[in-house]
C-alpha cells in the first residue's frame, strides 16, 4: 500500500501519520491565560529532542483554520508552560482536559487534581504527575498550518522514589502511558525490556 501525502486531505495525513508514528509520549501542558486561569490540554506530537540546552518540542494544532488552540495562545503571550508526563493512574483525567471548552474555562476545575506554583514560572503544574518540566519558550515555528513549539527545560520535579541518588532510573517506578492509534488508542509501559549497546 502506497499513499501519496500530497494527495491526501490533512485529516487523512493525520490518521495516517498518528497511527504509524507510535508509540508517541504525551505532554500534558499547563498554561496560563490573561486573567491567570489555568488552561491543561494533551498533545501527542511531542518529545525532548536535546540536553545542551535541555529541549523540549511539541505541536499544538488549531481550533480551526484560523484560530490557535489556548495553548498555544497563552505560551505567545507569556513565553511558559509545563510539561507533564501521564501516568495510567491519570490517564483518563488527561483525555477529560482534551475537551474543547469555551475560551477562559478551565479544564482542571472539575477534576480531583491538585496544583501548585511552579519554582521558576508563573504557570502551576499538576501535582499527581510523575514528572513536570518547567519550560520557556524558546521559539515557535509556522510551517503551513502546522505550528512546532521549542521550549527549554528550567527546572525537573519528579515524583519521589523514581531515581537513585546518581539520577539513574528506577524502572519499576515510572511507567509512563503511550499514544497510539488515531483516534482512541493508548499503551502502557509495563513490559519494558533491556537491550545493552555494544561497547
Amino acid at each position: 500500500m502506497i499513499y501519496e501525502m500530497d494527495q491526501l486531505p490533512p485529516t487523512k495525513r493525520y490518521n495516517l501519520l498518528a497511527s504509524l508514528v507510535t508509540p508517541r509520549p504525551i505532554a500534558w501542558i499547563t498554561t496560563i491565560d490573561e486573567e491567570g486561569r489555568i488552561n491543561a490540554a494533551p498533545f501527542s506530537f511531542f518529545n525532548v529532542f536535546g540536553s545542551n540546552p535541555p529541549i523540549v518540542a511539541f505541536a499544538p494544532g488549531n481550533k480551526d483554520r484560523e484560530t490557535p488552540k489556548d495553548t498555544a495562545r497563552n505560551i505567545r503571550r507569556t513565553g511558559e508552560f509545563v510539561v507533564h508526563m501521564v501516568d495510567e493512574p491519570l490517564a483518563q483525567m488527561m483525555v477529560d482536559t482534551s475537551a474543547s471548552l469555551p475560551h477562559g474555562e478551565s479544564e482542571l476545575d472539575k477534576l480531583p487534581l491538585t496544583t501548585v506554583p511552579s519554582e521558576n514560572l508563573s504557570v502551576p503544574r499538576i501535582v499527581e504527575a510523575p514528572v513536570a518540566l518547567e519550560c520557556s519558550e524558546h521559539t515557535t515555528l509556522e510551517i503551513g498550518s502546522n505550528r512546532l513549539i521549542i521550549g527549554v527545560v528550567h527546572v525537573v520535579h519528579a515524583r519521589d522514589g523514581l531515581f537513585d541518588d546518581d539520577i539513574h532510573l528506577y524502572h519499576g517506578a515510572y511507567q509512563p502511558i503511550g499514544r497510539m492509534s488515531s483516534p482512541d488508542w493508548y499503551t502502557r509501559t509495563t513490559d519494558q525490556f533491556e537491550i545493552p549497546r555494544p561497547d
